[in-house]
């Protein structure tokens, strides 16, 4: 779907989606526990899904209810396994290691820009650590074998998503295992998620000492909190001017991108801002930029990873709008520029559409988003919102 979004004033309020980052955590930890969970989360999207899939794949029931799910927690452990883990990132990396702690026969089916997204170093530390995984076609990964316990090494800078991943694995792994972070650490704070939805459940880490610990403890019912990663959207529109207010949000709450509070008074000068904590926020932080005065992101290679080569759509996007960049390996600098009208390309990356929508609305004239369904990804309703809050856009026929 391509669409049309027009300039003009958005005005209103709205209330903060449910946390993906939080969603994937509490169900994958409920799906392991002593008896069934409540857990409160009045939006889904794609990337859920995936993870509500993969659980019920492996012997979980999680139905739909009227505010959000009932997790029955999985008792048969299948020999065999198919687990579709969509686009999402965070539902493979997660699964993975959770299959081969379970020892089960597992096909990961993958789809969008998700088979060229990088496995190792978690890869190899399976493999080494007594699994076996190869690649059967291009769309799907095999794995076989089982886990053991024991020391499991992994490298830090690459993906946190690796991280949490073990965290969930190794207490489901008979004995007692340890894990060792080398190398610098990014986006510790999705790090911190993990172990705060595990210490829900009753798992404590003392990383040299990692026990057995299934099942885990379930409190019986839990609330997902709000969403700071897909509110950052909202939050920029009102830096820019918009009369927009955004509720549901915990200004205690883990989630490394409520950083987004505090940069975005930030960006009324040129400032540097460290991405390694919050790639996600690299979008809609450079768009706010661009139209004030300009801004400096560093620590940005892993921007490369995602959905989209990131640091070139991003790029591109400014460029297209009217703002000058200036990328190196590891950095994008923004220069401040008048949006102008433009066609530009999402690369079907959700935060890319997002982005490019906000920045229409303070634009000289009407901007083209190509593939504008990819919000589905993270933020299904996020059109929805945007035309409640006075966004106009109409489907653009070629």
């Amino acid at each position: 779907m391509d669409i049309q979004v027009f300039p003009g004033l958005l005005s209103g309020h709205i209330q903060a989606i449910p946390s993906k980052s939080q969603a994937h955590r509490l169900l994958i930890c409920a799906a392991f526990s002593d008896r069934p969970t409540a857990l409160v989360c009045n939006q889904t999207n794609r990337d859920i899904e995936a993870t509500v899939s993969c659980l019920n794949a492996l012997g979980a029931t999680i139905t739909h209810t009227a505010t959000g799910y009932d997790i029955e927690p999985i008792s048969d452990i299948p020999k065999t396994a198919v687990l579709p883990c969509g686009e999402s990132g965070s539902t493979l990396r997660f699964m993975l290691p959770i299959a081969g702690a379970l020892g089960v026969d597992t096909t990961f089916c993958l789809e969008g820009r998700l088979p060229q997204r990088p496995l190792s170093p978690l890869w190899d530390e399976m493999e080494r650590m007594g699994c076996e995984l190869s690649r059967p076609t291009k769309t799907t990964i095999q794995c076989s074998g089982r886990l053991r316990s024991g020391k499991y090494i992994i490298n830090g800078n690459v993906s946190s998503q690796f991280i949490t991943g073990l965290l969930f694995a190794l207490p489901l792994i008979n004995g007692q295992s340890q894990l060792e972070i080398v190398g610098n650490l990014e986006s510790k704070p999705y790090i911190d998620m993990t172990k705060d939805a595990l210490s829900t459940f009753g798992i404590h880490f003392n990383y040299d000492c990692i026990n057995h610990a299934f099942p885990f403890r379930s409190p019986g019912k839990l609330t997902v909190e709000g969403d700071w990663s897909n509110a950052a959207f909202f939050l920029a529109a009102a830096a820019l001017g918009h009369n927009v207010t955004v509720s549901g949000l915990n200004e205690g709450s883990l989630q490394g991108d409520k950083a987004v509070s505090v940069l975005l008074p930030e960006l009324a000068q040129s400032i540097t801002i460290d991405a390694s904590d919050i790639p996600d926020l690299v979008p809609i932080l450079a768009v706010t930029a661009g139209s004030k005065n300009g801004a400096t992101f560093e620590n940005i290679s892993r921007l490369r990873l995602k959905e989209s080569d990131r640091v070139n759509s991003v790029a591109e996007m400014l460029h297209k709008l009217g703002a000058n960049t200036m990328v190196s390996e590891n950095s994008l600098q923004v220069f401040a520029g008048r949006y102008n009208s433009c066609s530009i390309d999402t690369y079907s990356d959700h935060r890319i559409a997002m982005s490019a929508a906000i920045a229409a609305t303070i634009a000289d004239g009407p901007v083209i988003i190509r593939n504008a369904q990819c919000v589905e990804k993270s933020y299904p309703a996020f059109w929805d919102e945007f035309r409640k809050l006075g966004g106009h856009y109409e489907q653009y026929i070629r």
